[in-house]
């Protein structure tokens, strides 16, 4: 199943900026190995925010939800989450 996922993350400023290196860390990992693995599709940053649209492909809304919610950034996200299926007047036969 694919997804198109804007993701905007709001940290408070107050916020200790070694505990900020530290999550945007372990979010850049995460974020990598579920890239090498082909669930997290694409990733764009949004020019002038702290923001991406991403794609996912995994197998259901569950996953989406567990990954989502096991980012390090996830607390300080606003998520808008769209389901995407092929256009049938689409000329690709696949999701290239």
């Amino acid at each position: 199943m694919l997804f198109h996922v804007r993701m905007d993350v709001l940290i408070p400023t107050t916020m200790d900026p070694a505990v900020v290196d530290k999550l945007k860390a372990e979010e850049k990992a995460i974020s990598q190995k579920l890239q090498q693995q082909g669930k997290w599709r694409h990733i764009w940053r949004l020019a002038g925010e702290y923001s991406n649209f991403s794609i996912f492909d995994v197998e259901s809304n569950q996953e989406l939800h567990e990954i989502m919610m096991s980012l390090p950034l996830y607390p300080f996200m606003k998520v808008e989450v769209t389901p995407l299926l092929r256009h049938p007047s689409s000329i690709r036969e696949d999701d290239s």
